[in-house]
């Protein structure tokens, strides 16, 4: 008789004796779980593993379905695997990018002689649903990373050469779809099958993958209009080419080749470039009295204001900063969330009758008395100061309202110029592995939150769900009303992160639930090589977060 171990479930709430040996699927299968959607991965104390994972010791496990974020990466990943294999089994003389997240789905780049057409795009869809009826398991294989690299090199993916051989790693793990390899920094589905949702369709002058909506898996993502983000993308791609960086095994290349001073150099000032275009549309814009900035957490939006307002004074603008904070309502009037508690991010936590009444008195060169929210009272008291606009003077209105319509619309749309800000991430880790743009963020916030405001990683991580179900409330379906939107995002600084983020992140503990979220990001971060923060201009947006900046917060 073999030998069994003991596993504690999340799922049942005990403790379960099951075989040495078992996979993750098998114990799941022994458990009779019946989980509506299926498993997709599981954690294993803590750590987020495949369901091809082993079991030879006591453990800890979860299993997770598509309607958690890291079964629904798993997930993700396996269909960009089904679409790879769809792209070399139809055109192999093709080359694929899983490119930008945009329209609730991903873009993806397919060169192809001739250009992407409907019937092409229909081709490869019917392609991929017949892999999927198929069944095919997905192989995990490790080797040594030499017979990867030369694998991957005949296939003629040669941004996973180039990382691989960026990373000097021993051994390296990837997977087999029937007779088509492909390399992903996480976990992927057992079979084929288990992809049971999914669309492609035509998208610019590409594809868009589309994929299930987590809050309800039976249903794709809804497909949300958004040129003005996938323009943004577009145009941080050319950036992209004039540095010749597209991928972190790039990025790592450039770096050990003693480059980093110049893309640096060239990355900040193609932001500047950028910040300096949007005070000059401004300041052709005489009748323009408000500009309103909003974007997500860690969008490095109070920096980006204090250098557009550098630019405007450039122009001979003189920008007059104006804080949202001092217009909540007293706190007795806050709304309350479904658990009661003060909900400072509803829209209805700002006094906007007197927002507007002010906003249009100064407009019409009239002097007001703005007010000043005391945080310890929580009351509006008054901040003894005066304000009148000058001919020249425009307010900066900074905050996570900014953009939605309701805030100032009691106010002229022809005196309002509307910014959206945020780091929007277009550095992939291969071409078939993109990084997200909420990475990017909280990476940010982790560093940040630490230096000033003495929290650990694992409290920040464990305060981002509520920060994104924020973003996902009362910013990301305004974005679109912007005049403009900038890229905060530069394309080193992951390298530049990495020192001041993996410290911190090694302390979050083994059997903290945060754990997860801390190796993920851990091992994310493995791959880029640090670069030194010294050459930073102390203007930089990343000096935010990183510390040194010239601005006062």
């Amino acid at each position: 008789m073999g030998k069994n171990i003991t596993i504690r479930c999340a799922n049942t709430g005990r403790s379960h004796r099951v075989p040495m040996g078992y996979t993750l699927e098998e114990v799941y299968e022994l458990l009779d779980l019946q989980m509506p959607y299926g498993p997709t991965s599981a954690k294993v104390n803590h750590k987020v593993e495949g369901l091809h994972f082993m079991l030879f010791m006591d453990k800890d496990i979860e299993f997770l379905d598509i309607t958690s974020s890291s079964g629904l990466r798993t997930y993700t990943r396996s269909l960009f695997f089904v679409l790879y294999k769809a792209v070399r089994d139809l055109y192999p003389s093709a080359s694929l990018r899983i490119d930008t997240p945009v329209s609730n789905g991903y873009y993806c780049q397919l060169l192809v002689e001739g250009g992407v057409t409907p019937a092409m795009v229909e081709a490869l869809k019917e392609r991929m649903g017949q892999i999927v009826a198929a069944d095919l398991p997905f192989h995990r294989i490790t080797c040594p990373t030499e017979q990867a690299i030369e694998r991957f090199r005949s296939d003629g993916l040669h941004s996973k050469v180039k990382l691989l051989e960026s990373l000097g790693s021993l051994y390296t793990t990837y997977y087999t779809l029937d007779d088509t390899a492909d390399y992903f920094y996480g976990s992927l589905l057992i079979r084929t099958s288990q992809l049971t949702l999914f669309d492609l369709v035509p998208y610019g002058d590409g594809l868009l993958l589309r994929i299930p909506d987590p809050k309800h898996p039976d249903r794709l993502r809804p497909m949300v209009d958004q040129p003005k983000m996938f323009g943004v993308f577009r145009e941080q791609h050319n950036h992209n080419r004039i540095l010749t960086i597209s991928t972190v095994g790039d990025l790592n290349s450039a770096c050990d080749k003693g480059h980093t001073n110049e893309l640096i150099n060239v990355s900040e000032a193609l932001q500047e470039k950028r910040i300096a275009a949007i005070a000059d549309r401004i300041a052709e814009k005489p009748e323009v009295k408000v500009v309103l900035i909003a974007g997500p957490s860690s969008s490095g939006k109070t920096t980006f204001a204090k250098r557009l307002s550098v630019q405007l004074a450039a122009c001979g603008i003189r920008p007059v900063p104006i804080s949202t904070d001092d217009y909540f309502v007293n706190r007795t009037e806050t709304p309350r969330d479904e658990n009661g508690e003060y909900d400072f991010e509803h829209i209805d936590a700002m006094h906007i009758p007197l927002l507007t009444e002010q906003l249009n008195a100064l407009i019409a060169g009239e002097e007001v008395q703005p007010p000043r929210y005391d945080f310890g009272t929580g009351m509006r008291v008054a901040s003894g100061r005066r304000l009148k606009l000058a001919p020249n003077d425009v307010l900066i209105l900074e905050g996570i309202h900014a953009l939605n319509p309701v805030l100032t619309e009691g106010v002229d749309d022809a005196h309002k110029f509307k910014i959206y800000a945020s780091a929007l991430t277009t550095l992939l880790l291969d071409d078939h592995n993109y990084i997200p743009t909420t990475d990017n963020r909280l990476l940010r916030r982790i560093v940040r939150d630490y230096k000033y405001r003495g929290r650990s990683a694992r409290e920040t991580i464990a305060q981002w769900p509520s920060v994104r179900r924020g973003e996902e409330r009362w910013i990301f379906p305004f974005q679109e009303n912007a005049d403009v939107m900038v890229n905060t995002a530069l394309l080193f600084e992951l390298a530049a992160l990495r020192e001041q983020a993996l410290p911190l992140l090694e302390e979050v503990p083994e059997n903290a639930p945060e754990y997860s979220e801390a190796y993920r990001l851990r091992k994310f971060l493995s791959y880029v090589k640090p670069i030194s923060t010294r050459g930073l201009p102390p203007t930089s947006l990343l000096r935010e977060f990183l510390g040194g900046s010239s601005f006062k917060y």
